[in-house]
């Protein structure tokens, strides 16, 4: 497996995909956790991680302008919460041929306003009951789904299923999600609920990062629960190094 790094992120294939997007190609490195994004500068519509090893959907800092995710043929098997406050503009996340069983893995992705396009082809929790009628509920916004588009016929449906009696029950035996262990899926994440003034801050420091060292020790810190100011202020970061490397960059 790779660690996906700043470095890695730099020399791999960009270009502008045949519906005129900023495309990354990170396809097949068997990367096992999205991590040091920050390294895009927030430059791609697209971001393509096919064919790696991932096993859980997160690790993200705030990307404004993505609006694609292709994770064919990973390990996916969860999905983070607040997503949303990420990636806000994500309008179509493609998971054929990942691992997530149940219907309730899918409600993290639900504060997503403007996702249009959903696949999960080739996961388990395609074959649950209600699957299509249950997502056509709970993602009103969606247009497409596993490369169908949902019918109106489909959202009477549905709404006529879950508001009744046996679909309010049916929703509760839907909200469990899987147990599948993921490593350091307990872990809290630096990542997780930022303000916005925080947000601004990161953005800034990556921004003005001269070298991709400096960019890499910055996501340390982030993965750390500190922000740069905090750790300036403080003259330490993870492992001690962060100030040292920094001086060392500069000469």
């Amino acid at each position: 497996m790779v660690k996906l790094t700043a470095e890695i992120i730099q020399n791999s294939m960009q270009y502008i995909n045949p519906v005129k997007d900023r495309e990354l190609d990170l396809r097949g490195y068997k990367i096992p956790e999205i991590e040091n994004l920050g390294a895009t500068g927030d430059q791609f519509d697209t971001i393509d991680f096919s064919d790696n090893d991932i096993r859980k959907l997160d690790g993200f800092p705030y990307l404004k302008r993505l609006k694609c995710l292709l994770l064919n043929n990973n390990r996916i098997v969860r999905i983070a919460e607040h997503l949303e406050e990420y990636v806000p503009n994500i309008e179509s996340i493609i998971l054929t041929g990942n691992h997530i069983e149940e219907l309730g893995d899918l409600d993290p992705l639900i504060s997503l306003e403007k996702l249009t396009c959903l696949s999960l082809l080739h996961n388990p929790v395609t074959a649950k009951p209600h699957y299509r009628l249950y997502v056509a509920y709970k993602f009103p916004q969606l247009k497409l789904l596993d490369f169908r588009k949902i019918k109106m016929k489909e959202r009477e449906e549905a709404k006529a299923l879950f508001k009744s009696k046996k679909g309010k029950e049916l929703q509760k035996e839907y909200s469990k999600k899987s147990k599948t262990f993921v490593p350091g899926a307990n872990i809290p994440s630096s990542n997780q609920r930022l303000s916005e003034q925080e947000i601004k801050k990161i953005r800034e420091a990556i921004s003005k990062a001269n070298t991709l060292h400096e960019v890499e020790k910055l996501q340390k810190l982030l993965q750390a629960g500190q922000i740069p100011d905090q750790t300036e202020q403080n003259g330490t970061a993870p492992n001690g190094d962060y100030t040292e490397d920094m001086q060392m960059d500069q000469t």
